[in-house]
């Protein structure tokens, strides 16, 4: 079994079942199957064979659900990216992925006719009509008079129902994931159509998914982790999706009262904004039966301030693209551990090593290593990092972790973010988890920067809530809670610290900038 095939059943079975919400208008599963077939056969038609790639350069929305089906269907292998991605960032991408076909925004069509020249393998470009392109004069329908370029309605219109696809086997890659790149270029994670259907099943069977739940879909569609879990998963049981475009705390809000969602899946960021903006405007989620938080880990006080606001569980787990994403969960049906990203989902393993790969008793910090059928192929074109990172058949996640005598685990921090002050060691988490603690703060970050004398200190980036917050106040409050080589060296207030687009921190962009 696979993705595309999953959906083409769950249409069979579930036909008349709502599959998706979209700016208030749905689609049937057996509408959205049609769709995926029909862009499957207008891709062939316009040349594209089984194992050729194709870029995603696209919001959240359905051209993307069917772009992304479609293209697995054919046997193609997909590509998402980024779409607001710098034209080099793009570039790079499209060029070391090897990709023959974009489909892509209108928005972006200007982006695209400047850079085709920098992308002699790419055959055809695919583009999609949003009101947003008509609003600001992009005209789709003439682009019959560029030879490469074909609009999206075009390349449905002209699909067979009739076709069926080639067989697709469970190691054929299915989607390369491209990292956000830490150090270095970004590396094209391989994942199979095995590791994509195990991934989306095991979390949709963990998760209790089912075919009334009504799941918000809202962290952007070409990360990882909303397309296994809150796209992918919820496809796989007849569930409806709520396609969200661009998160916002007010939108979230209305689609709560008008849909009713019973499942919702964010990162740290955005349930801090619920929070925020529930404590100054009011806000009801009380038909969500279940919040899942990862990308990052949440702070504790931030998990119980919004469980405590909202009357919902929060489960936070825990993964990463190389595992499809997802390796850990708290458990829906024991007790749930505060700041734990929970244990290993079913058919799934994770284990602490040390640097020599040996497991290092429980409680003992070290590295987290994960095995099972989620776990990648390897990274495109790099057959050496591949075999670094992926060693007997475990993947090795560069993340800093303990486990529990219950079989919990807790992820300390990221192996390279590692501050060591005058010879001890300082995870970043620890000290944030303080600074959440404090009723000023909004959020926080810290880094380590070059000290003369301590080899690293600690630094500090507040966003607080109360103006008159003052950094001595706060050094004091730390004070209190840290050892004395923990403490922040300095603390800077910032209006807002940088993220991601998923609205993960970036610790690194506050490290960069220090060190220029």
């Amino acid at each position: 079994m696979n993705l595309t095939k999953q959906l083409h059943e769950t249409a069979r079975t579930k036909g008349s079942k709502p599959a998706y919400y979209f700016m208030d208008q749905s689609s049937t599963y057996a509408e959205l199957d049609g769709a995926v077939t029909k862009f499957a056969s207008g891709l062939e038609q316009l040349g594209v064979k089984k194992g050729d790639h194709i870029a995603l350069l696209l919001g959240n929305s359905p051209h993307f659900v069917i772009g992304l089906h479609g293209a697995l269907r054919l046997g193609a292998t997909v590509i998402p990216i980024n779409p607001i991605y710098t034209p080099d960032e793009i570039g790079y991408i499209v060029n070391n992925g090897d990709v023959k076909a974009v489909v892509a925004l209108d928005l972006l069509l200007p982006l695209v006719e400047k850079m085709h020249p920098a992308l002699p393998k790419v055959e055809n470009y695919i583009i999609c009509e949003t009101p947003q392109g008509k609003e600001s004069g992009i005209d789709v329908t003439a682009l019959s008079a560029y030879s490469k370029l074909k609009s999206f309605s075009q390349v449905l219109a002209s699909g067979d129902l009739s076709f069926t696809g080639p067989e697709l086997e469970d190691d054929e890659v299915a989607i390369i994931l491209y990292t956000s790149g830490t150090t270095g270029k970004p590396k094209g994670a391989m994942l199979t159509h095995k590791n994509l259907y195990s991934n989306a099943k095991d979390v949709s069977d963990y998760l209790h998914m089912n075919e009334n739940d009504r799941v918000v879909t809202t962290l952007p569609m070409f990360h990882v982790f909303c397309l296994t879990v809150a796209l992918n998963a919820p496809l796989m049981n007849g569930a409806t999706i709520i396609i969200d475009p661009k998160f916002s705390p007010k939108e979230m809000f209305r689609l709560v009262e008008m849909y009713k969602p019973t499942v919702f899946a964010g990162v740290p960021t955005m349930y801090n904004f619920l929070l925020q903006y529930a404590q100054s405007y009011g806000g009801d989620l009380s038909s969500l039966r279940l919040c899942i938080s990862g990308g990052s880990a949440m702070p504790v006080a931030l998990l119980k301030y919004f469980e405590q606001k909202f009357n919902v569980l929060v489960s936070e787990g825990y993964g990463l693209s190389e595992a499809s994403p997802v390796t850990c969960f708290n458990p829906l049906d024991r007790p749930r551990k505060a700041g734990s990203i929970g244990q290993s989902i079913v058919n799934v393993e994770n284990k602490v090593v040390n640097e020599l790969g040996d497991e290092v008793p429980v409680g003992e910090v070290g590295e987290l290593i994960v095995r099972g059928p989620n776990v990648m192929k390897g990274y495109y074109k790099m057959p050496e990092e591949s075999a670094a990172t992926i060693k007997d058949g475990w993947l090795y996640t560069g993340d800093l972790a303990r486990m529990d005598e219950e079989g919990y685990f807790y992820i300390v921090d990221r192996k390279k973010e590692l501050i060591i002050v005058g010879g001890y060691n300082v995870y970043p988490r620890e000290v944030e988890e303080v600074l959440y603690d404090h009723p000023d703060v909004v959020e926080a970050a810290v880094i380590g920067v070059p000290d003369p004398n301590l080899g690293e200190a600690v630094r500090c980036y507040v966003v607080k809530k109360n103006p008159s917050l003052t950094e001595n106040e706060l050094m004091d409050y730390c004070t209190q809670h840290l050892a004395k080589y923990k403490l922040p060296s300095s603390i800077e207030f910032l209006e807002e610290l940088p993220k991601n687009t998923t609205g993960k921190i970036l610790r690194r962009a506050l490290k960069t900038q220090v060190l220029q």
